[in-house]
């Protein structure tokens, strides 16, 4: 294996990889830049910000198209100037328009808002007032800002509840907009592109009452299709920027995988501990280094793990950053990075996006983040100043980690997943028509916002008392709101859940905050909670207050909740054979309940001990495939009638775990259920469903992916060398059941039989 990156970052690479725990090193070579000229001239002080060299390919096409007034999607890679192709345009726009120009820019996270303010503001265009709008905005700076701010920066959520909602307050601003930047494409997947779909047709709607008509741009990591998705989410026709034109510098990507400890469990060395060590080591040799967790909790082990390998000196410059933290400790630690005071941060993805963090030399990835399009965005966080960099990516135990270890190229060859959006969703819907009835009035003429959908969107509002059928002075029916307050205030677009519950202390200090959604789960009464590298145990979880009360823990075990999970399926849409299984598509309802908890041993990962809970059941209506099988089917793959629960289980488990292949999703965004005899079909049933009411697309391809799911499926599970099953193949950690039974050989020959036929 031969090492290519410099100095004590090739000595790294080279001892790993003499210790066998390397898997795989790909070594992308160093491009230069490709330019391009612009069809027409920059004028005013736009012109004056064009780089001395000159813009880059891809940049001179997005700006050629938003000039000509089509909405556009740029989706290349992390450095690659995307910033410029909106920032240009938006600058002419505002210095030399024939009439003032406004330009809305919409980003996921408050810190990347806040580094594209950095950004704006450094580029010193005169004339050019840029401001964030955001939850962390005080209201005097909110009032200057509708008044002065000619760029404003913020978020689908405060655009969603604090400004359209008051949309005449902005009447000035709406009526003067060209441009509205919505960047990361890649993350406004699932529930929360659904949301933010309906949001600027809303957007779209209001701009049109004040007479604008604005161009719309896409910024995005490389993700499959990016136009479709960018043109489902806005209503218009969008154009592809997709030729990277930008120079790199030569980047290093290396797999490492955690050494087996015993071959009959499958059981491997903990990649946490793996991570913990690269990232320690290269902080230690003085690289400034990132490393990714895929969850909160994973983020604070991390970096805890990671502090007591240092020396104390070097100790204080790690730090763990991630969702939840309150406004000021995120602002405390972005500064000290963006500083250099810190030489190493943990971080889930809040820090994956676009944020410009010159000067980083490595990043290291603790588990396969869930997609293609993630593994680049993370990737790229170090070498943005063109110098060679290393990412260290340590697999994790679950089973797309264990996939690409074994099939290591496919990092570097597969293309991109699609991401999907699913406007239709009536949860998602109706709630919207709702907030846009009261912004003004719903008619008829609105359907070419929302097509078909409009009618029975307004017709079960109606239905509800949400809305009123009134007529104007013509006849015409209007739609109007007709309930209490702000219905924006009662949709929430990220989890489903408008509501959020705190998380505090006996005396009321806050500690962090969870949505509703996730409460039973996460802070059930008797959950370990960790923030800011402090433990917490839940003393109580008041509902109705929504606050969970806790107390200080030595942190010396976790928990993991126990759920009783039931499945209804309400309505076949469509159904068609993969083998000898017949798979179908359609509505199903799922009713959970979190029966109790086991407490484990944070080292050992033994149970401590088992608590029982009584919390009220949820349920959830939502869209799923499923596939049923004969009882022949079962007795001729061998599978005894005492094996059957166990079979589908494992068989569910290792499907679940490898959607993600198929499209842009994490396994958290999906749930399962089989059973070896499923009340509605009469047969052995594996359903795989949406995580959230309504579906957001991702059953729809994992029905049309289903020829090549199951092969890898099958795949995943032969190539795992555990005797009985392990994380790697079958067993999962979100599983309800405390992964019992799993019967991994029943769950091969089972798959066999089907796909041999």
């Amino acid at each position: 294996m031969t090492l290519t990156t410099s100095g004590s970052l090739e000595s790294l690479l080279t001892e790993l990889a003499d210790d066998g725990r390397l898997v795989h090193v790909e070594r992308i070579p160093a491009r230069p830049a490709r330019h391009a000229p612009l069809a027409q001239p920059l004028r005013g002080p736009a012109a004056d910000l064009v780089p001395s060299g000159g813009l880059w390919s891809h940049q001179a096409e997005a700006i050629d198209h938003l000039r000509a007034g089509r909405s556009v999607a740029v989706a290349t890679g992390t450095a690659s100037g995307k910033s410029l192709c909106y920032q240009l345009p938006i600058v002419e726009a505002i210095t030399t328009g024939p009439a003032p120009a406004t330009a809305l820019a919409m980003f996921p996270t408050k810190a990347l808002a806040q580094d594209q303010l950095r950004a704006l503001t450094d580029l010193g265009a005169p004339g050019v007032v840029a401001v964030t709008y955001d939850g962390d905005t005080s209201p005097e700076a909110r009032a200057w800002a509708r008044t002065h701010a000619n760029v404003v920066l913020t978020n689908p959520d405060m655009l969603h509840a604090g400004i359209l909602p008051h949309h005449g307050r902005w009447a000035t601003f709406l009526r003067r907009l060209r441009f509205v930047v919505i960047d990361e494409l890649h993350v406004l997947r699932g529930v929360f592109g659904t949301h933010v779909a309906h949001l600027l047709r809303r957007l779209r709607r209001l701009c049109e009452l004040y007479g604008s008509s604005p161009t719309f741009v896409f910024c995005s990591a490389t993700i499959g299709e990016p136009g479709r998705l960018a043109g489902t989410l806005c209503g218009l026709d969008v154009a592809e920027v997709l030729d990277d034109g930008s120079p790199r510098g030569e980047r290093t990507v290396a797999l490492l995988d955690p050494p087996v400890l015993d071959v009959v469990t499958g059981v491997r060395s903990s990649g946490h501990a793996e991570a913990a060590s690269v990232m320690a080591d290269l902080v230690r040799r003085g690289h400034r280094s990132l490393a990714f967790s895929r969850s909160r909790t994973g983020t604070e082990l991390l970096a805890a793990d990671v502090k007591a390998r240092l020396d104390a000196d070097l100790a204080d410059a790690v730090r763990p950053y991630r969702g939840g933290y309150l406004a000021t400790e995120r602002r405390e630690i972005e500064a000290a990075l963006f500083s250099g005071e810190l030489r190493g941060v943990v971080a889930t993805t809040a820090l994956e996006l676009g944020v410009d963090i010159g000067g980083l030399d490595a990043c290291v990835l603790d588990g396969y983040p869930g997609t293609i399009a993630s593994l680049w965005q993370q990737v790229g966080r170090a070498g943005r100043d063109q110098q060679s960099s290393v990412a260290v990516l340590v697999a994790g135990d679950d089973q797309l980690d264990r996939w690409f270890m074994t099939h290591p190229r496919e990092l570097f060859v597969r293309p991109p997943e699609p991401a999907v959006v699913n406007p239709s969703n009536p949860e998602i819907l109706a709630p919207h028509l709702a907030c846009a009835a009261y912004e003004k009035p719903l008619v008829r003429t609105d359907g070419r916002f929302w097509g078909e959908l409009l009618d029975d969107g307004v017709r079960d509002l109606v239905l509800r008392d949400r809305l009123r059928i009134r007529h104007d002075r013509h006849g015409d029916p209007r739609a109007v709101w007709a309930g209490r307050g702000w219905p924006s205030h009662g949709v929430g677009l990220r989890s489903g859940s408008a509501r959020e519950v705190r998380i505090a202390t006996p005396d009321g200090r806050l500690v962090g905050l969870v949505d509703e959604a996730r409460a039973h789960s996460l802070v059930h009464p008797g959950a370990i909670y960790l923030h800011q590298g402090k433990v917490w145990r839940v003393d109580r979880l008041d509902l109705d207050d929504l606050a969970a009360i806790v107390v200080p823990d030595p942190g010396d075990t976790y928990t993991q909740a126990r759920t009783d999970v039931a499945v209804e399926i309400l309505r076949t849409d469509a159904r068609r054979q993969v083998g000898a299984a017949e798979l179908s598509l359609g509505r199903v309802r799922i009713r959970s309940q979190v029966v109790g908890y086991q407490r484990k041993d944070v080292r050992t990962r033994d149970v401590i001990e088992t608590v029982e809970l009584d919390l009220p059941p949820t349920t959830l209506d939502t869209r799923g495939f499923w596939y049923t099988l004969a009882p022949s089917i079962l007795a001729e793959a061998g599978v005894a009638p005492g094996a059957v629960p166990g079979t589908l289980h494992a068989a569910e488990h290792a499907a679940i775990s490898l959607l993600p292949l198929f499209t842009i999703c994490d396994r958290w965004d999906v749930g399962g259920v089989s059973t070896a005899l499923q009340a509605d079909t009469g047969l052995p049933t594996v359903v795989i469903h949406d995580g959230y009411p309504g579906g957001t697309g991702i059953a729809e391809l994992g029905y049309e992916a289903a020829d090549r799911h199951l092969p890898a499926t099958l795949e995943l599970l032969d190539a795992c060398g555990c005797a009985d099953g392990c994380p790697s193949c079958v067993q999962s950690p979100k599983c309800g059941n405390g992964n019992e039974p799993l019967d991994k050989h029943g769950a091969i020959a089972l798959l066999r039989r089907v796909l041999d036929s």
